[in-house]
């Protein structure tokens, strides 16, 4: 099955004078602040089993949302028992240690076995990844949908392709990481990643009940998280400060002292996706068994993925809230695709 990415476009927006009325309401505004961050090497600053976690106690709070979209539903009530969950998302410094140390290769590094891919084309075995590149021809004809591009090249290391770099960006998250390279990540830090219900929990930040309609903005419109202020994909005022990726911790915690839950990247689950939630009531739940899927012929299987990421729009993709999901394959690593990690280990727990 040839690689899909999730596009939606801007038919019938008339983009080109579209741009035009929106630069025009927005020229005499005044950006919102720039996110400050102070230096940070982007490593924890102790290498104990918790470094740079935070706890979050146990509790229960209703999960999903009946507001917005079809995959969000049903309102569920779920229990999770207290769990440890990285401050911020995996930086390049912290992933650039796994690496040196164990020898570890990414996805994207190695490219796909074609014995376990049969019938993809060659050109997506090539080791690479998929990278946003903002289309320059949105005239009559043009395919504005394109903004997505397999780059062969393109990895943790090189995030654009061949020649790229992420030299001073140690404090950033790392991108292009496929499922199996964060959860390698994870268990050669001991910890594990995050289920569906763990990372909305913590999302949430201790409040309960149903999302706005954003948790990228606040009460007067201001960024509060990186996403896309603008046009997706033609137009970004980047009133946040950033065009791309932030270096972690650039915006406001939320009230667990989480840093970047909503936007910024991507972030990888373990729960396999299907669209919706079970009405029932439950116990720290991790999502559905892969053979109950109802995948389609040549179909592949998807994890959940949650917050959203510096390309969501309010015309695009606009799933910065916790309950917020979307499906991604599991053998492709993105430009807007990292992780965190979790300890389920109780707070006063053995060390």
């Amino acid at each position: 099955m040839a690689r899909r990415c999730l596009l939606m476009c801007c038919v019938g927006l008339g983009v080109t004078g579209l741009i035009g009325t929106f630069a025009a309401a927005q020229s005499g505004a005044r950006k919102g602040e720039i996110g400050t961050c102070a230096a940070y090497s982007g490593l924890p600053s102790d290498d104990s089993e918790t470094a740079g976690m935070v706890f979050i106690r146990g509790g229960t709070f209703v999960m999903g949302s009946d507001r917005h979209r079809p995959e969000e539903r049903f309102t569920h009530t779920v229990r999770v028992d207290g769990f440890w969950i990285d401050r911020h998302e995996v930086t390049n410094a912290q992933f650039r240690e796994f690496v040196a140390a164990t020898g570890y290769v990414t996805l994207a590094e190695r490219g796909l076995d074609p014995a376990t891919h049969p019938g993809m084309s060659k050109e997506l075995l090539v080791p690479g990844a998929v990278v946003f590149i903002p289309p320059t021809n949105v005239g009559s004809g043009g395919r504005i949908t394109q903004w997505w591009q397999y780059v062969p090249g393109a990895n943790w290391r090189e995030p654009t392709g061949r020649g790229s770099s992420i030299a001073g960006k140690d404090n950033h998250p790392v991108v292009h990481i496929a499922y199996e390279d964060a959860v390698a990540y994870a268990r050669w830090r001991g910890r594990d990643l995050p289920t569906e219900a763990q990372w909305e929990f913590a999302a949430r930040g201790g409040r309960d009940g149903e999302d706005d309609w954003s948790s990228a903005f606040d009460a007067e419109g201001k960024p509060i998280a990186n996403t896309w202020q603008g046009i997706f994909p033609v137009y970004n005022t980047n009133e946040d400060g950033y065009a791309g990726t932030a270096p972690v911790g650039c915006f406001k915690p939320n009230s667990y002292g989480l840093y970047d839950m909503i936007g910024n990247v991507w972030e990888w689950t373990t729960d396999w996706y299907r669209a919706g939630h079970p009405r029932e009531q439950a116990n720290n739940p991790s999502g559905p068994e892969l053979q109950d899927l109802a995948l389609t012929a040549g179909q592949s299987p998807s994890r959940v993925i949650k917050g959203g990421s510096f390309l969501c729009a309010s015309n695009y993709c606009a799933r910065y809230r916790p309950a917020a999901r979307q499906p991604q394959e599991v053998n492709l690593g993105a430009a807007h695709l990292g992780f965190r990690t979790v300890l389920n280990r109780s707070e006063g727990g053995p060390r």
